[in-house]
């Protein structure tokens, strides 16, 4: 997913030195988050969806499918790229757990999920494609951290409705994420798995590797199948043995040449704290919580000095806080909802343009506002995820961790 900050989906550089005065006004007043009640949360990610929909969805006669960005850059394909359509169709999968309204959002939920499968690519070495192939588009490399989260998607909608086609789909992804598996005996630190599919690919990547955990645990639980398990403390342990830092953090990847790249995003972060949860939920092991508690602890400290959050891509903290909040319903810390909270109030108060409801951020996907940068599907689904999670969350003080499913 990495890529599409920074090269496939990268916008044209504008001034990144804004001063505050430049905010619109809604964003001049800055501070901490002020007490937000689950229906104003609800009412955000109902104005923000609503937003998503009028300026970027295209249409059942486009496929329904979304642009990359409003107004479309000279760069831009005709639609979006696989990520952002995946974080488009995780948004309508947390509205359904509006309080009042969620059932509205059932039918574009399942929607989302039917066009998802104009992206899967067919043939020796089948799995999603960066972007649609033949007949729509002209295809892309399977990027498989891109495949990690379409099944994590679908994981998330079979337990909202029970689906299992989406079951069987998210498990059809784990053959395709092991190709990635690299356990060269040759390089440092053997074993964590290729960032996509091509014989060009030079580094393992800590987000693939993570991720796929997380796919893997989460599929144990509802199956039991050992294979799940045992693949799921494979990739857990090297990425925690290999890649961590500090107590939840986590440097990005390893190259095939021994160099190691030490940038730090918040989903490595949130990725294994949510992988280490699920494990624990599905063996007992209370060594999973330990770690998944030593994790959320230290990675939040480090997130919430000065201005972290705040320039991390805004997507990025959408999978850390529902992360952090898949542990606090097993292992209760108010820290955790508070941190979302924080975040979510000030980049309402910031990043939003109040004439349309969708939210811009630098060209990074993060931090402070910028009136020339385009409206992203990435970063309007983000918000969308972030707000009704928080509606959810704050709903008579109960989140449902990842694993119910309905009655």
């Amino acid at each position: 997913m990495l890529r599409s900050l920074f090269t496939r989906a990268a916008v044209p550089a504008v001034c990144a030195g804004l001063l505050w005065g430049a905010l619109p006004a809604h964003a001049q007043t800055p501070g901490h988050a002020r007490p937000v009640s689950s229906a104003d949360w609800a009412d955000r990610a109902t104005a923000a969806y609503r937003a998503l929909q009028d300026h970027l969805y295209e249409g059942s006669d486009q496929h329904g499918l979304y642009l990359e960005h409003t107004p479309r850059q000279a760069s831009d394909r005709e639609h979006s790229y696989l990520w952002p359509f995946r974080e488009a169709a995780q948004a309508a999968v947390d509205m359904q757990d509006l309080p009042r309204t969620g059932p509205s959002y059932r039918k574009d939920a399942a929607e989302r999920f039917a066009t998802a499968e104009l992206y899967h690519a067919s043939g020796e070495r089948p799995g999603y494609a960066s972007y649609l192939p033949a007949p729509l588009g002209t295809g892309g490399d399977i990027y498989y951290d891109d495949n990690a989260v379409v099944a994590l998607s679908q994981l998330d909608q079979y337990e909202a409705t029970g689906n299992r086609v989406l079951l069987k789909r998210a498990e059809q992804v784990v053959p395709v994420v092991s190709r990635a598996w690299d356990d060269d005996p040759a390089k440092a630190c053997p074993g964590g798995m290729d960032w996509y599919d091509s014989p060009n690919n030079t580094i393992r990547a800590t987000n693939v590797t993570a991720l796929s955990a997380q796919l893997a645990a989460r599929l144990y639980e509802h199956t039991r199948n050992r294979t799940y398990l045992a693949k799921a403390e494979q990739w857990y342990g090297w990425v925690y043995s290999c890649m961590r830092k500090a107590p939840g953090l986590y440097v990005n990847d390893r190259g095939d040449d021994g160099s190691t790249n030490e940038t730090l995003w918040t989903y490595n972060s949130g990725a294994m704290v949510g992988t280490a949860t699920a494990l624990y939920r599905g063996t007992g092991d209370t060594r999973y919580l330990d770690k998944a508690v030593a994790d959320a602890r230290g990675s939040l400290a480090y997130w919430t000095e000065g201005d972290r959050l705040h320039e991390q891509p805004a997507i990025f903290n959408s999978f850390y806080f529902k992360d952090l909040l898949d542990l606090d319903a097993v292992r209760p810390d108010p820290a955790f909802l508070g941190a979302m909270s924080a975040y979510a109030d000030n980049t309402y108060r910031s990043n939003r343009d109040a004439a349309t409801g969708l939210f811009r951020f630098q060209p990074s996907n993060g931090g402070d506002y910028d009136p020339q940068a385009p409206a992203a599907t990435l970063n309007q689904s983000a918000m969308v995820q972030i707000f009704a999670t928080l509606a959810d969350a704050t709903h008579h003080g109960h989140r449902p961790h990842q694993g119910d499913l309905p009655s």
